[in-house]
């Protein structure tokens, strides 16, 4: 699932305000953190995440082996946080409409 340049600026806009819900610690992308990225995009699915300092990761190098093990999509990295996304397979929850 590509997203556009239209969606991308619309998921940017969305991640704007929201909180890290996930930090890449030293342990790095570890099983637990990809659990409850999982669960957090299952319940929301746009997400903001840190990457701490002593990860040993770049915040890209964390956003793009998470969105990878999700299968989710990075939409954006700044310093040391990155936004993903992915649609919900949840039925009955209101839904992001994208552009």
């Amino acid at each position: 699932m590509a997203l556009t340049g239209r969606q991308i600026r619309q998921l940017r806009s969305l991640a704007h305000h929201l909180e890290p819900v996930i930090t890449v610690g030293k342990q790095g992308v570890a099983p637990a953190v990809v659990d409850q990225a999982n669960a957090a995009l299952e319940a929301h699915e746009l997400i903001k995440c840190s990457a701490l300092e002593n990860s040993g990761l770049s915040a890209r190098e964390a956003a793009d082996q998470l969105a990878e093990l999700t299968r989710s999509e990075v939409v954006q990295v700044i310093g040391r946080r990155f936004s993903l996304y992915r649609e919900t397979s949840r039925e009955g929850v209101e839904k992001i409409q994208l552009d």
